[in-house]
């Protein structure tokens, strides 16, 4: 009978494959499973009184997806959109419920194989965006990559708290926000 890992930690041995993309200057990555693919920056429609991280929607054949400021989602400035600029679209949940959202990114880097060994723990401080939102830190050629844990960064459950609050015109913090979806051991 063979023994399932946990979604969240890496087979002991293989490593994990993650799209690699810069935000702002700093390089950031989600693993290639979640990613379903990757277009080229285009017809977003704003939907009126959303926070400033959801940058609008758009038409992936057919079907409405959100588009999530990846910069405004972790509190800085909104995207400026250049030529390099895309949406990496990503599929998340399990096989009952599938969310697909998109991520506006400044530029797509590469495809990086980090093996577990090669990952350390998020800093526990010092870092531009909420810890939650890291998965941990990816050692790359002498520097590191900011694994991302996009199923904190892309909270349904959080994004519909700040989309009521910026309905009430109340001003968001999300940075005060709680950590929707967490539990406590108890």
């Amino acid at each position: 009978m063979a023994t399932l890992a946990r979604k969240d930690a890496p087979a002991a041995a293989e490593p994990c494959q993650y799209l690699t993309f810069t935000l702002g200057g700093e390089m950031y990555a989600v693993e290639t499973l979640s990613v379903k693919e990757i277009i080229e920056y285009g017809q977003v429609t704003t939907v009126p009184m959303m926070p400033s991280s959801i940058r609008g929607v758009i038409n992936l054949r057919g079907a409405v997806v959100p588009v999530i400021d990846l910069k405004a989602r972790f509190g800085g400035q909104p995207t400026e959109v250049t030529r390099r600029t895309c949406i990496v679209i990503i599929e998340m949940g399990g096989s009952d419920e599938c969310q697909v959202l998109g991520i506006l990114v400044d530029t797509v880097s590469e495809v990086l194989e980090i093996p577990p060994g090669e990952v350390e723990a998020p800093p526990a401080f010092g870092a531009r965006i909420r810890a939650d939102f890291i998965r941990g830190m990816g050692k790359v050629g002498g520097g590191f990559v900011i694994l991302l844990n996009v199923e904190a960064v892309l909270s349904t459950d959080e994004l519909s708290v700040l989309d009521e609050l910026s309905r009430q015109g109340t001003p968001v913090d999300t940075g005060a926000l709680p950590r929707l979806g967490s539990s406590v051991a108890g």
